[in-house]
């Protein structure tokens, strides 16, 4: 059974969520591009014949999952093989119905495919291990608030019931991708995080009073506008198609 979730609580979340993708964008994009920590075997690893951008990611979920952080239903590994919890289960009711969607091969691929070459200088500067070390940081931002449209989908479920029931009898995924988006409401978040960028993200150098930012704001915005916005709404559809399926 799950518990009555309300858009507007979940909104501060998001916006949260908003503060923590900026910061570690920023923080990335202070590093070149450094491609050769995405092809596998540019950095000989022993025993491992990935990308060390892959293994440093695979590394850190291995020890999150230990501390049970993927048990948790709003968190997703980019792993399938990780170790089990070392500290007991936590009995807390989740507010969304069961699932297993996890989108985060998209993520992967968007991020090192789409973003980074937008957000980094090109060339190679060396800090290989600092590189990777942010992009974990912007890959569970990014997953957190992707698939955290399971909960944006259950919310409008419980308002709207009648009207979802329809639409998911009928597998009617453009009538639910109507239903689903607001376009005052994106208009509004993308102004928010452009704002935000521009606040957070400026060299701020008394010699130089024009403003100078380490990721252009207006370019933050699209990012959001691009592929995390339509990401996130594929993930709602993807739950809705399945809320009411065998196990609902």
């Amino acid at each position: 059974m799950t518990q009555a979730l309300k858009l507007e609580n979940l909104r501060g979340r998001l916006i949260r969520q908003e503060e923590t993708i900026i910061f570690a964008l920023i923080e990335r994009a202070q590093f070149r591009l450094n491609a050769p920590i995405y092809e596998p075997g540019a950095i000989p690893l022993p025993g491992y014949d990935g990308s060390f951008a892959d293994y440093f990611l695979h590394e850190t979920e291995k020890v999150h999952a230990r501390v049970r952080r993927y048990t948790s239903p709003d968190e997703h590994a980019f792993s399938s093989d990780l170790p089990a919890p070392i500290l007991p289960p936590m009995d807390i009711p989740s507010p969304i119905h069961p699932n297993t969607i996890n989108v985060n091969d998209r993520i992967r691929e968007l991020y090192r495919d789409d973003i980074l070459p937008l957000i980094c200088q090109p060339g190679d500067c060396g800090n290989y291990g600092s590189s990777a070390v942010c992009d974990v940081a912007c890959l569970q931002a990014l997953s957190k608030r992707i698939h955290y449209g399971k909960y944006i989908a259950e919310a409008k479920f419980q308002a709207d019931e009648p009207t979802y029931r329809r639409l998911i009898a009928d597998r009617d995924s453009d009538g639910l991708l109507a239903a689903l988006r607001d376009a005052a409401v994106e208009a509004r978040l993308l102004q928010r995080v452009e704002r935000k960028a521009a606040t957070y993200g400026q060299d701020l150098d008394a010699e130089h009073p024009t403003p100078a930012y380490k990721v252009a704001p207006k370019l933050v915005a699209d990012l959001y506008a691009r592929w995390i916005i339509p990401l996130t709404i594929d993930v709602e559809i993807i739950y809705l198609l399945e809320r009411l399926g065998p196990s609902a």
